[in-house]
């Protein structure tokens, strides 16, 4: 048996968490390990039905049911199935469990399951990942004309071309599994299999070329090592081999027929250079020039404006000291049109005369060049937009901030996202969506032109570097502006999307680098928290990065973070405050959050509710909140004076637009055993500001199960009449703002009027919370509020010292 230590350190390296189950009581617990890969802070799943919960309904319905079958047959189960970490964010997991009967119980009880939980998620998106990959290669390897083949780590083919099939004279089939030396070499040990093992274990590239028997043929070979194994490009050179042994000039020409033969004199190789005196036929049919038109002439004449300079001299080396040299160039035929040629220059000493000619072989391998150009373009190129990617923009922001930084020329980077991009690909689908993306690329090109880079970096996110623009600074950022503005009305143009006519916005966010001491990580994150902050002034804008920004984000972040870690150290805590009837007598209390800060002592929920809104973090803070409100619940129902009590919980928009919220509080419910009407969800007005039909869906759900809903502050909102009366409500809570001035503003005394007469006519019951005062408890009682909340009562206070107040109180 592994000690506690042991066993997390196991299920720490095998990514799993273990999890036990008691069968007569639905109790769960779970690992330290399992608690960390949920995202959940530990102990805050005690039941099979909030741990159920987690998983989406489909996996939720098929681990239910292998549950209830290993405890009828006591057969143990293993499935994989989805569980949700935070809100939108899913783990594919595997699931096992097995019935265990607890030792020292009697037989037929005391059982349980035990069981672990392994997350795949890295695991499938691999696979995931390698089945893209394979059908990217394939279909690039399918188009290289050369012998290409593919090689395991242990020398197996794994993929074959059709001139590879030619070459070695096999068919694909029985090629393809066996080690390519048992095809080639009769030596146990011959130089294919040496060179190939040394490439396994570290060298960069090989290039050699061996006869081999099996085929009779000489074969160069060019192999690379890649992730999974050995790409070799294979090449039938035994014609140039005989050609160099034979030193005979007819051979030569004749044993290339297949590829171009060039054949000069080997006279100086300055200007005019050495003279043709010889092509084939194959020179002819793939330049389209005539032996009338080269013989005599210099192979010059096949040069033009991109043949590389750099291999013309390495040439040029070569043959000033009387030595063979390969090359690859472009060339031009006789229409104008470029070819790239792998060319092999050999001198020869015709019947020991010494140097006499210069014999060139060539073959035309633009098809190849063509492949490896399109598996470059993958990866520095967008294959949707045909814009750089990132990795192609950070090489030339890297450049830019080089060059900047010795000229002191200012440039700009430029963040844009589209503006309700996703709603785009749910309405209208992820084809017209990736249109949108296409011509959003051309319209960007076509306002910027090719001397500055545009980039996607993904999704609905585009970004502009603008380079050297000049050295004042004011100046640039007027310039900039200008472009950002041309950029903006651009993108709000309509766009034709296959029939359906779009308009869209874009929100743009700047920021300006000088120098190569900043980095390229923080000019990114600049010019996009400028970018949101566009967004967050109502999108179609743009905004220019300063400091101020970066301080906001960082200290939400350092916010972030040390809510994450509060959430695991249990440092919230709920405090409640009374609220009374028209009698006075207490009805209830409403739990309010508080956070027992380790340095800053108790924390109000306005100085971190918003940044946990943000982050996402109110999901799982929301959650806390009400299970311990329904422990809270629970606790009081055993005790007669406290049992009829109620607790007001405030729930979040985002918390209530969840879609497991619904079933989170069921799942609270039933763990709690506790009356639904005993808690009181107060939900805010922003609810009613979009999505209103699946928000009266969710509150009808609740209503029928007995849940009491309020709507808290009401009256400072969105509330929209036409809605509230389609709204299951039980109760409006005033806001303590309109309740302060009651007895002395008559605008709040006739909100609250109103607001009460509003209730009173659709059947809602009213609460009005901040009342201090006797006065205004007795104005708001005279208009028909008959539920109250206030220092007037009791302040908010911790549960122990709400226990003490109680007590005070008659019976």
């Amino acid at each position: 048996m592994l000690a506690p230590a042991h066993t997390d350190i196991v299920e720490r390296a095998l990514g799993a968490g273990s999890w036990v189950m008691e069968l007569t009581t639905r109790a769960v617990s779970c690992s330290p390990a399992m608690y960390a890969m949920l995202g959940l802070a530990p102990g805050s799943v005690t039941s099979a039905a909030a741990l159920l919960a987690r998983f989406d309904p489909a996996s939720r319905m098929q681990l239910e049911s292998a549950i209830e079958d290993c405890q009828a047959s006591g057969s143990a189960f293993d499935s994989e199935a989805r569980v949700e970490r935070r809100a939108g964010e899913y783990l594919c997991v595997r699931v096992t469990g097995e019935l265990v009967r607890g030792s020292g119980v009697s037989a037929g009880s005391g059982l349980q399951l035990h069981g672990v939980m392994q997350d795949l998620t890295e695991k499938k998106r691999v696979e995931q990942e390698s089945i893209s990959v394979t059908m990217r290669l394939s279909t690039t390897l399918a188009s290289i004309t050369e012998a290409f083949v593919t090689l395991d780590r242990e020398g197996r083919l794994t993929y074959v071309n059709a001139e590879s099939e030619r070459l070695l004279k096999v068919d694909r089939v029985d090629l393809l599994g066996k080690p390519i030396w048992s095809l080639l070499e009769d030596s146990s040990d011959g130089r294919l299999r040496r060179e190939l093992r040394a490439l396994l274990h570290g060298n960069t590239e090989v290039e050699f070329e061996d006869f081999y028997p099996r085929i009779g043929r000489w074969l160069e070979v060019r192999a690379y090592p890649f992730e999974d194994g050995i790409a070799a490009y294979l090449r039938d050179v035994s014609a140039i081999r005989q050609s160099q042994e034979q030193l005979l000039l007819l051979q030569t020409s004749i044993s290339r027929l297949n590829d171009m033969v060039l054949i000069t004199e080997a006279s100086s190789i300055n200007a005019p250079g050495p003279r043709i005196v010889f092509v084939n036929d194959a020179f002819e049919r793939h330049t389209g020039y005539s032996r009338g038109d080269v013989l005599g002439r210099s192979p010059r004449l096949l040069q033009g404006p991109n043949t590389a300079r750099g291999e013309l001299d390495r040439i040029r080396a070569a043959l000033t000291e009387a030595r063979p040299v390969r090359a690859e160039l472009i060339n031009y035929k006789k229409d104008g049109s470029p070819f790239w040629l792998e060319l092999e220059i050999v001198p020869v000493d015709y019947l020991n005369r010494g140097l006499t000619h210069w014999v060139s072989v060539a073959r035309d391998v633009t098809a190849r060049k063509i492949s490896e150009y399109e598996i470059e373009h993958l990866a520095f190129y967008d294959a949707l937009t045909q814009l750089p990617n990132r990795q192609l923009l950070m090489d030339r922001l890297q450049q830019a901030l080089a060059q900047g930084g010795a000229s002191q020329l200012i440039g700009a980077l430029m963040f844009i996202d589209l503006d309700h991009f996703k709603m785009l690909n749910d309405t209208l689908g992820h084809a017209k969506g990736d249109l949108l993306l296409q011509q959003v690329a051309t319209r960007l090109r076509t306002c910027l032109g090719a001397a500055n880079t545009v980039a996607r970096l993904g999704g609905d996110e585009f970004v502009v570097l603008l380079e050297g623009q000049g050295d004042d600074r004011q100046a640039v950022t007027d310039k900039t502006r200008k472009i950002a503005e041309s950029l903006l009305a651009a993108l709000s143009e309509p766009y034709d999307l296959g029939g359906h006519q779009y308009h869209g916005t874009c929100s743009l966010g700047v920021t300006l680098f000088s120098h190569n001491r900043q980095n390229i990580g923080d000019l990114l994150k600049q010019a996009d928290l400028a970018m949101y902050q566009a967004k967050a002034a109502g999108r179609n804008d743009i905004c220019f990065f300063d400091p101020e920004m970066q301080a906001v984000a960082t200290a939400g972040a350092a916010l972030s973070a040390e809510l994450r870690q509060a959430l695991r150290d249990q440092q919230f805590v709920l405090h409640y405050q009374p609220q009374v009837g028209r009698d006075g007598r207490m009805i209830g209390v409403e739990a309010l959050l508080r956070w027992q800060h380790p340095e800053r002592g108790l924390v109000g929920p306005d100085d971190f509710i918003s940044q946990a809104e943000e982050s996402g973090l109110i999901l799982p803070l929301g959650q806390w909140v009400i299970e311990t409100a329904c422990a809270q619940l629970a606790e009081w129902a055993g005790r007669p004076n406290r049992a009829a009590f109620s607790i007001a919980v405030n729930v979040s928009a985002r918390q209530f637009r969840h879609p497991e919220f619904v079933e989170m509080v069921f799942a609270a419910l039933r763990a709690h055993n506790i009356a639904p009407e005993r808690l009181k969800l107060e939900l805010t007005e922003s609810l009613l500001a979009t999505g209103i039909e699946v928000t009266i869906a969710k509150m009808g759900a609740l209503k029928r199960a007995g849940v009491t809903l309020a709507i808290d502050d009401f009256g400072i909102g969105y509330s929209a009449l036409s809605y509230l009366k389609h709204l299951p409500l039980d109760q409006l809570k005033i806001d303590r703002s309109f309740v302060k001035d009651v007895l002395t503003d008559p605008n709040d005394a006739a909100i609250a009027r109103t607001i009460i007469g509003l209730a009173q006519s659709l059947g809602l019951a009213v609460m009005a919370e901040g009342v201090e005062t006797e006065a205004q408890r007795a104005f708001l009682a005279w208009h028909g509020c008959e539920c109250y909340q206030g220092h007037l009562f009791c302040k908010t206070l911790p549960i122990d010292e709400l226990e003490a107040f109680m007590a005070t109180l008659p019976d």
